[in-house]
């Protein structure tokens, strides 16, 4: 009989490069593949600096989560959370206050069996394997529901996610459906490759081509995700110019400026 990890295993396609795995690759993990590291080499081609860029994301993750819960913020559901690695939501969040609860969503079968392994002794926190285009789905699991108490202001959170997204498959929807069901004093959180140089355009040509997903939006497109919201402070700005723990170059690089992020209050 196969065991648990025999039905994930087999539930992965190796023949493709996943999100999830090419993002674990250029944070020096161990959970991908030979074709995520292949997809990863070909965009090393057009932005050498991508494994910075990733390490920048994950900078605005710790900064952004540290100031929400500076805010208040106790409960976090983090749509398109990639594999667990140092540092995620609830390392960052539990040690600003050990009584905060996370709830992290993918739809990568590998998130969800690594995700359990390193969360089994954590009662504040859970993975939901699901597809984040359907709210109600989500905002309905059993985890969900559990961990999160939609009365409260809640930390929703788009790190690194929404550029998967096409037009057509209505991202700002999307985005108004989860800011729909949580309260007033709740907080949005967004990171987005952004169309900001001819590298970056030509970057998302091999996203698109190699991966299938991959919409670099500009800064304004990625500002209207926030409309209705409360922009707090700097606004919508290249990842290492929110909020920065020490000092930033005047020059801003490529990698500097491929991706764009903010945080916003819902009044």
């Amino acid at each position: 009989m196969a065991d648990k990890s025999d039905e994930w295993k087999s539930s992965i396609d190796t023949t493709r490069p996943s999100i999830a795995r090419a993002y674990d690759v250029v944070l020096n993990g161990k959970d991908n593949y030979e074709v995520d590291r292949a997809f990863v080499a070909e965009i090393v081609k057009v932005v050498p600096e991508i494994y910075d860029v990733a390490a920048y994301n994950r900078q605005i993750l710790g900064r952004g989560v540290r100031f929400l819960t500076g805010q208040g913020i106790d409960q976090f559901i983090d749509l398109g959370s990639g594999l667990p690695t140092v540092q995620n939501t609830h390392h960052v969040a539990q040690g600003e206050n050990p009584e905060a609860k996370v709830v992290y969503v993918d739809n990568d079968p590998m998130v969800l069996a690594h995700g359990r392994a390193l969360l089994a002794e954590n009662a504040g926190t859970a993975v939901v394997t699901s597809d984040l285009r359907r709210p109600a789905t989500i905002l309905a699991d059993p985890a969900v529901e559990r961990l999160i108490d939609l009365t409260r202001p809640v930390g929703v959170m788009l790190v690194g996610i929404l550029h998967h997204l096409h037009d057509d498959e209505d991202p700002q929807g999307i985005v108004d459906a989860y800011m729909a069901a949580v309260p007033p004093g709740s907080y949005l959180f967004i990171t987005h490759f952004c169309a900001s140089t001819q590298e970056a355009r030509d970057a998302e040509r091999q996203y698109l081509a190699l991966l299938g997903t991959g919409r670099f939006r500009t800064p304004e497109e990625i500002t209207g995700f926030f409309d209705g919201f409360e922009l707090v402070e700097p606004g919508v700005v290249p990842l290492p110019l929110w909020r920065p723990d020490g000092p930033v170059p005047e020059k801003l690089t490529v990698g500097h400026q491929l991706m764009y992020g903010g945080i916003a209050r819902k009044p």
